[in-house]
């Protein structure tokens, strides 16, 4: 089973393409990576992102999915307009599947890695190509221009934002409107993921690594469903191991 990540270059290895590999490899895929942007960050913040060119960007599709062709894509980091359309593009011209977009648009940290023009081309371009898309409370409230601060507002937006862009949404509640319980929207269906806060400072890449844990699952060939429940527990485990 093959999984790309089209996302930025984080060098500290924490998020981005360098998290997704690692990731991929745990699971027990394999995993490609499109480089979207170099960055210059570690664990506390970004400092300086280069973006790579659209023309390089499609270059570096076409040359993987005509020889290494995936079973699912996620996408992480993509800060303009212009690389988000070659990704949907590529994404219809390949009929590529199984596709996990994670809504990149601040960093844990708290920096902004997306430009605003660039939500619009999001919105309209790539969210309705996606399987699902995992945004965390701040995504969810750009994507849905909703106040979120309990669980009936979760279910309120995840339901807008599935519903306007035709995606199944994994709306995380790890941003202190709860316990980290997870909110799937799909279908017309809500089902609730429970978690547990767990006390760990180290949280950055989670979402990274989340995605990347159900793009796998998907490639796998679980439902939906089961791809974030694993996925889920998958990521309570390693910030369960409070590794530094």
């Amino acid at each position: 089973m093959i999984v790309m990540s089209i996302a930025g270059v984080d060098p500290s290895g924490g998020a981005g393409v360098f998290a997704d590999l690692k990731t991929f490899q745990a699971i027990g895929v394999y995993g490609t990576g499109i480089v979207t942007a170099l960055t210059a960050q570690n664990t506390t913040g970004v400092t300086s992102i280069m973006e790579v060119t659209p023309q390089f960007l499609e270059e570096q599709i076409v040359a993987n999915v005509t020889d290494i062709f995936p079973d699912s894509v996620k996408t992480g980091m993509v800060a303009s307009s212009s690389l988000i359309k070659v990704i949907a593009d590529s994404i219809k011209k390949f009929n590529l599947k199984n596709i996990v977009v994670d809504p990149v648009m601040v960093a844990t940290a708290g920096s902004s890695l997306m430009k605003t023009d660039a939500i619009k081309t999001l919105t309209d371009k790539l969210l309705p190509l996606a399987t699902v898309i995992t945004p965390n409370i701040p995504e969810a409230q750009v994507l849905s221009r909703l106040n979120i601060t309990n669980k009936e507002e979760m279910e309120t937006a995840a339901k807008y934002i599935g519903d306007t862009y035709g995606c199944a949404v994994l709306l995380k509640g790890g941003h202190s409107v709860n316990d980290a319980n997870d909110l799937l929207y799909m279908d017309g269906k809500m089902i609730w993921f429970e978690g547990k806060r767990i006390d760990n400072p180290n949280t950055h890449g989670t979402g990274c690594t989340l995605s990347s844990a159900i793009a796998s699952n998907l490639a796998k060939g679980f439902t939906l469903e089961e791809s974030v429940k694993t996925a889920k527990e998958y990521i309570s485990k390693a910030l369960s191991a409070m590794l530094d």
